[in-house]
């Protein structure tokens, strides 16, 4: 009898902190919080259920203990429940099943345990109060405890099924009653006693009707029982005997509830157990720490890529180089052949793409571009790239994470359109700054026109001076060549000779255009990448660190 008391008084010894519980669920709120939006809520149950029902039990009476009688059709709980209260509070018989309904009785006063009994929903007409005045003290070292007479969990009546697994989750210690005949059913162990594995602090316990049995065979069947325990994960949990045929069948299982109501902490490490449970299943949910994706990562690069084609910058950088020899013609070509380049239509004009230059504000152009629609190949490459860049930020994470960044970086998709177009139209191309040596060639080429008109004029002078008979004029010579001869022909030859002259430069100067608008789109287009895809794959990678973080808070103990 000794060795079941002190079995009996093996609750655990470590007490629980309320203010680190109460920290620890709201680590878990926060958590809830974090992931809302990005994880499915089917999974997260378990835990909105936890934070909503320890809330409401820290708020209900600390001064109650309410320890719950589970078992099944037979094992006599109904009796040892009678057996504990002194009192005939729930039927037995042998019509099974007999306990159709939770009964309820309550030690001591029962202010403060009324809300306590609404919450769980026990009817009030199955309340009762263990408090007489012809106990005297007798009763006092069980003040607090309320003590539930749940329905056989292997009831026929699935209705008390569903009562009794409603009950489990909510009571502050569980006693298992077996009997001598049913202790190892298979359903007690697999649905029930092994899902308490982690409520080892608040689960009790006791073969019942041990009477039954011969007392050489309490020993086995007690180390039996003991090795079904420890393989449902419940080594250490106390076993106890009782009976309720003489009055000290009872001694172990009393001595063991007086020590839970006087320690006040059942309700504490049932809660705690709770939240042991849920983090181990958040924190399957999390995976390990993930990275932020940093801008020269292969799978951010192949996304601006894909970004620029969709975009159309090879369209706009090919543009711009047209337009740059098309420009360049036109300031240092021949003047008489200027007026021709200019009526024809500038190729970034056409793309409606003016050249902004830099200090104009840029919220000025709001005319949407002419670059053509992106093609099948183009649309299939940014899918592509924005599925490879959530499947890089969320490698090795569980499949709910790879899913949220993935819907992250089609969140924005359809202002990709025109966030691209803004930032083309809206980004400096620097083709339309006249360049000094476009001057000076235009300025040299018009010399060369005022000079071959200036030959023109000379010659036609002297053939009207000759048609009126006036003394020929005599023009000077260049060897053998007439001046006027020589302006007016040496004039556009020397032109022609420039303008080729000229033609390798402009080709030249156009390429190394094309390459700094190149440059500049692609900047531009980075931004908008940054802005509409990378930041909200960010912040679901920045929300899976911060889980991480207070899911380390909720699972401190």
């Amino acid at each position: 009898m000794g060795g079941r008391l002190r079995e009996a008084l093996r609750i655990a010894d470590g007490r629980v902190d309320a203010d680190q519980l109460i920290a620890r669920l709201e680590a878990i709120r926060r958590f809830l919080g974090l992931v809302d939006g990005h994880l499915p809520d089917t999974p997260l149950v378990p835990a909105r259920t936890l934070v909503e029902r320890a809330g409401t039990r820290l708020t209900l009476s600390r001064d109650h203990t309410v320890v719950a009688l589970a078992g099944a059709t037979g094992s006599g709980k109904s009796s040892l429940f009678n057996a504990m209260a002194r009192m005939e509070l729930s039927p037995v018989g042998v019509r099974r099943p007999t306990t159709g309904v939770t009964h309820a009785c309550v030690w001591g006063p029962l202010d403060g345990g009324t809300r306590l009994l609404d919450w769980l929903g026990v009817l009030p007409r199955h309340r009762f109060v263990r408090e007489s005045l012809l106990d005297g003290d007798d009763e006092s070292t069980l003040h607090g405890l309320i003590l539930l007479d749940l329905p056989d969990f292997d009831s026929v009546e699935h209705a008390h099924r569903l009562e009794v697994d409603r009950l489990l989750g909510l009571v502050d210690l569980v006693v298992w009653v077996v009997d001598p005949q049913k202790y190892a059913d298979r359903v007690m162990h697999r649905s029930y006693l092994r899902e308490f594995r982690r409520h080892r602090d608040v689960t009790v316990v006791v073969l019942n009707q041990s009477d039954r049995l011969p007392p050489a065979e309490v020993p086995r069947v007690l180390a039996d029982l003991r090795r079904l325990l420890d393989a449902d994960g419940l080594d250490g949990v106390p076993l106890l005997t009782t009976t309720v045929a003489d009055s000290g069948g009872l001694e172990p299982l009393r001595a063991a509830l007086e020590r839970t109501v006087a320690e006040r902490q059942a309700a504490l490490r049932r809660l705690s157990g709770d939240v042991d449970a849920v983090v181990d299943t958040l924190d399957d949910m999390v995976g390990e720490p993930r990275t932020v994706l940093a801008a020269d990562d292969p799978a951010v690069t192949a996304l601006d890529r894909a970004l620029c084609r969709a975009a159309g910058v090879p369209t706009v950088v090919a543009a711009v180089e047209q337009a740059y020899r098309h420009r360049a013609a036109a300031a240092t070509g021949w003047p008489l052949l200027r007026l021709w380049r200019r009526l024809r239509a500038d190729p970034l004009r056409r793309l409606h793409l003016p050249d902004r230059r830099t200090g104009d504000d840029p919220d000025a152009l709001v005319a949407a571009t002419s670059v053509p629609e992106p093609s099948a190949a183009d649309k299939s490459a940014l899918a592509l790239a924005l599925r490879t860049v959530a499947d890089r930020a969320g490698a090795g994470l569980p499949n709910a994470w790879p899913e949220a960044m993935a819907t992250a970086a089609r969140s924005r998709l359809g202002d990709l359109p025109d966030a691209l177009d803004r930032a083309l139209g809206n980004t400096d191309l620097g083709v339309d700054r006249p360049r000094l040596w476009w001057r000076l060639v235009g300025g040299l080429q018009w010399l060369l026109t005022l000079a071959s008109v200036a030959g023109l004029g000379w010659l036609a002078l002297g053939y009207v001076v000759q048609a009126l008979g006036l003394p020929q004029l005599r023009h000077p010579t260049v060897g053998e060549v007439p001046v006027p001869t020589l302006l007016l022909l040496g004039g556009p030859l020397v032109g022609l000779v420039v303008a080729a002259a000229t033609r390798p430069l402009v080709r030249w100067a156009a390429r190394q255009a094309r390459r700094r608008a190149e440059a500049q789109l692609t900047l531009a287009v980075a931004g908008v990448s940054e802005q509409q895809v990378l930041a909200p794959v960010r912040a679901v990678i920045a929300a899976h660190a911060d889980a991480r973080t207070v899911l380390e808070v909720a699972r401190h103990r």
